[in-house]
């Protein structure tokens, strides 16, 4: 139940701050393209690949930190994050192929999806 209330308030954090710096972005930047999108998922994207790598190979952490940094902040902050990681995971372990396969599958299907559900919500 523990790690259920930790996931649970760090999603609160990752999921206002995505907003505040989504809005922040939007007024510096304007909303021609989304640079807060873009600058949440790489900033998610470096705050997985340094903490699950740093508490993995160069410090010895409670896993539940993990849970709480990777699975509840991240995780609501972007899931972008989550996939960069593996997808470097298969580049650094020479597995090329599923790597390509990871990368295909996950713009192709994911911008499909939202396609699919634009195109749903327009019909209906």
């Amino acid at each position: 139940m523990k790690d259920f209330l930790a996931i649970s308030v760090a999603a609160i954090v990752g999921a206002n701050s995505r907003y505040f710096l989504s809005r922040l972005a939007a007024r510096e930047f304007g909303p021609v393209f989304p640079v807060g999108t873009l600058i949440i998922n790489v900033v998610g994207s470096f705050i997985v690949g340094f903490f699950v790598i740093w508490t993995s190979e160069r410090v010895l952490v409670d896993p539940r930190w993990r849970l709480l940094v990777v699975v509840g902040f991240c995780g609501s902050f972007t899931t972008f994050s989550s996939y960069a990681f593996e997808t470097i995971s298969y580049f650094e372990q020479g597995q090329w192929g599923l790597m390509m396969i990871n990368v295909l599958t996950n713009n192709l299907l994911c911008l499909g999806g939202a396609l699919a559900g634009m195109v749903l919500a327009r019909v209906l």
